[in-house]
């Protein structure tokens, strides 16, 4: 690919503090060429202004309103002059060599997106919850990630620093080709943030592609800036969001058989929540199956596009999902690291 320019967009909404640390790294980095678009969600704490002062180079894309990271994503891509796109999370910071691995993998024109390794900004040795080394899935729908299995997070030792394929690439520190996104269908917008970087991966594997971890890629990130880990909105969205994925991205008769068994699990999650007076929760997960009550039927209309642009054959797409339970790994057996999982992760045909 020689040396494509890379287009890296900043969501943002509020934060001007953290803002200025993510841009001060940025400042740093090796790579060129590279652009950087701040995509600004009608921020009113002077974020623009200080951009405009002090990062004159970086292009700002004013929104009219707080519109999402899914569309504020969407918006940057269409703006975006690089063959490569890089969506990155303001409260995160770069190693200054941290672009030239990346670029290095699209080299394979099979890969449509890779990652980096994510680490925690508020404990350098440890991986960040977001996405620490490379996102995986399981038939269920439930994401995990290399370091990070709900709420454990391991210190990294090393221990991941192999690179691999990946099912999904977390959305604070992903680079995908501009040209997959559109072949995609771009960020499902009906997602507003949380998943829908998930989403897309599913989409990128049915058109035959592959996702990269590159383990030398190495970026630092806050976690929690735009909503707290607990927050009701949060819980909702990834609920809500996980649902949603299924239903659009599943042939029917793998949906069939795994949907019904999906919605157990959240009425035990439910009931457990309940049980722990844990109302926020709880309130969170009924709010989920409320708006799939009223507005399932959007995700039923999505289908018709996923089934179109599917080459991918579901028997092959099943084979880049963990094919257990990480629920009942983690909360049954106590499996508390992806290596006790016993995955080796994806294994695709080529590589057999």
């Amino acid at each position: 690919m020689g040396t494509p320019l890379v287009s890296i967009l900043i969501p943002h909404h509020h934060g001007v503090a953290i803002l200025k640390d993510c841009l001060e790294s940025l400042r740093e980095t090796t790579y060129r060429p590279h652009e950087v678009l701040l995509v600004d969600n009608n921020s009113s704490d002077g974020s623009r202004a200080y951009v405009r002062k002090h990062h004159p180079a970086v292009r700002i894309i004013r929104n009219s309103k707080n519109f999402g990271f899914a569309k504020a994503s969407n918006i940057g891509i269409r703006e975006a002059h690089g063959s490569l796109v890089v969506l990155l999370n303001n409260d995160t910071e770069v190693e200054p060599g941290w672009l030239e691995p990346l670029v290095q993998v699209f080299a394979d024109a099979r890969v449509g997106a890779a990652a980096p390794k994510l680490k925690s900004l508020k404990n350098r040795q440890a991986f960040d919850y977001a996405g620490a080394a490379g996102g995986f899935l399981d038939k269920f729908g439930y994401p995990f990630c290399r370091g990070r299995l709900f709420e454990t997070v391991e210190e990294d030792t090393g221990q991941y620093d192999t690179p691999m394929d990946i099912f999904w690439a977390t959305g604070t520190a992903m680079a995908i080709r501009k040209a997959v996104i559109a072949e995609t269908g771009g960020i499902d917008e009906d997602f507003f943030m949380h998943m829908e970087e998930i989403d897309l991966a599913w989409r990128i594997h049915l058109r035959g592609y592959r996702i990269r971890y590159v383990p030398s890629s190495v970026v630092y990130h806050v976690g929690g800036a735009s909503l707290k880990r607990n927050s009701f909105m949060k819980i909702y969205f990834n609920h809500r969001n996980s649902l949603l994925m299924l239903i659009k991205n599943y042939e029917w008769h793998t949906l069939l058989r795994y949907l019904p068994r999906r919605l157990m699990l959240e009425l035990v999650t439910f009931l457990w929540a309940l049980a722990k007076l844990n109302f926020r929760w709880a309130g969170a997960v009924f709010a989920s199956w409320a708006w799939l009550a009223l507005k399932g039927h959007i995700a039923m209309r999505k289908r018709i596009g996923i089934k179109n642009l599917r080459t991918l054959a579901e028997r092959s797409l099943f084979l880049r999902l963990y094919r257990r339970s990480v629920v009942w790994k983690y909360f049954i057996e106590g499996r508390r690291t992806f290596t006790q999982l016993g995955y080796p992760g994806l294994r695709l045909p080529e590589e057999d």
